[in-house]
């Protein structure tokens, strides 16, 4: 009997909430075009491929050859060739390529174009510096063979000759440092937390609609347990919050090639996650007096827990005391381990701190919002 009064109610739920139009667009919807655009305006690109790049070089002189082909020669960039500065400008404007590069014909001074101080235009930054510094060393190293005395040509042979007896020398990146995903990668793990609990807040209002209109007291007028009430109620809420991280997550991987990372951890932290946004949910919708408040209060309470937690820009750009504030919620947490999880080779066994920091507060929330749930709606005066 508690089984079937607990599966009524949670389709009863849902019922109600597939006959919300709008929900369904900010659920089905408005994640995917918020991650296409912010993706885009990140780069575009998703963790492990490279970085694209667009370069300005008609006609090049010796020395824009040489940066050319060092640019070429970089295993993370993707060089694409750009007819002028202004069509470069657009370029990275649009988010199509990270940053950009003039190569005048004749003069050393180039013109680095970028407008992303993200991880993505930091890191394209980089690798152009090092690409133009070595060529600037080998300028260097030959003028000065010329000042000791050496033809051009010998000097040339000179420097060539160094750089073959010179030791190679491979860096390595560990760490989080710049293996912070950009683009999609970043924004698809971001808004999943985001419209999960946005909508899980959102959908409250059916408890405060159910109070008004005394459906829930009608229920335990039957033959139904104040329990199967309230897990009937919890379940919904659990219910939309799994169904919205799903989606963002099997979408955002067929369309845009996201790689989330190892399958156990991410279930461990989403569904974490998503027993934390039931908590609220059920806090919410106990505590609002009126059905247009679950709505109207949602979004911009995810919103600032969303910008503590590193869901709107990447946690190295944010002062240290924003990021300590941050981890007072649970987004920081989940962000932390989602982003943490598109390296490769990290398993279940490095979140573990992430996974029980969710379920405690997870624990927390329920435990508040049960009880002040049981107050306001399952005592009969």
């Amino acid at each position: 009997m508690t089984l079937r009064a607990i599966g009524a109610l949670v389709a009863a739920n849902l019922r109600r909430q597939t006959r919300d139009r709008m929900g369904l667009f900010f659920m089905v919807v408005m994640p995917f075009i918020t991650i296409i655009f912010v993706g885009l305006a990140m780069g575009g690109n998703s963790s492990g491929s490279q970085i694209p790049i667009g370069v300005v070089a008609q006609n090049p002189d010796s020395t824009g050859e040489a940066i050319l082909a060092e640019l070429r020669n970089n295993s993370s960039l993707a060089v694409e060739e750009v007819e002028s500065a202004d069509a470069l400008q657009d370029a990275v404007r649009q988010g199509s390529v990270a940053a950009g590069l003039v190569i005048p014909t004749g003069s050393t001074e180039l013109d680095l174009v970028m407008t992303q101080m993200n991880g993505t235009g930091m890191a394209a930054r980089s690798a152009i510096d090092a690409s133009v510094g070595k060529v600037a060393g080998v300028l260097e190293a030959t003028r000065a063979a010329e000042s000791a005395g050496s033809s051009p040509e010998q000097a040339a042979a000179d420097v060539q000759a160094a750089q073959e007896d010179a030791v190679s020398v491979s860096v390595a990146t560990s760490g989080s440092g710049d293996g912070t995903p950009s683009g999609f990668a970043y924004t698809a793990p971001a808004n999943l937390l985001l419209f999960t609990f946005i909508n899980s807040m959102a959908v409250a209002a059916a408890l405060v609609e159910s109070r008004r209109l005394g459906m829930t007291r009608r229920t335990l007028a039957a033959p139904v347990s104040q329990r199967a009430v309230l897990l009937g109620e919890a379940v919904s809420r659990l219910l939309v919050a799994v169904v919205q991280a799903v989606l963002i997550t099997v979408v955002s991987s067929l369309m845009f090639g996201i790689n989330w990372g190892d399958p156990l951890a991410v279930v461990a932290i989403v569904g974490s996650f998503c027993l934390v946004a039931t908590g609220a949910a059920m806090l919410m919708g106990s505590l609002a007096k009126s059905s247009s408040h679950p709505p109207a209060l949602g979004p911009p309470i995810g919103i600032i827990l969303g910008m503590l937690g590193g869901c709107f820009w990447p946690r190295e750009v944010a002062p240290d005391a924003l990021n300590a504030v941050g981890y007072a919620f649970p987004h920081a947490w989940a962000m932390d381990a989602l982003i943490a999880l598109t390296t490769p080779g990290t398993g279940i066994s490095q979140v573990l701190l992430e996974v029980g920091v969710l379920l405690g507060m997870a624990v927390v929330m329920m435990v508040i919002a049960i009880a002040v749930f049981r107050r306001r709606n399952l005592v009969v005066s």
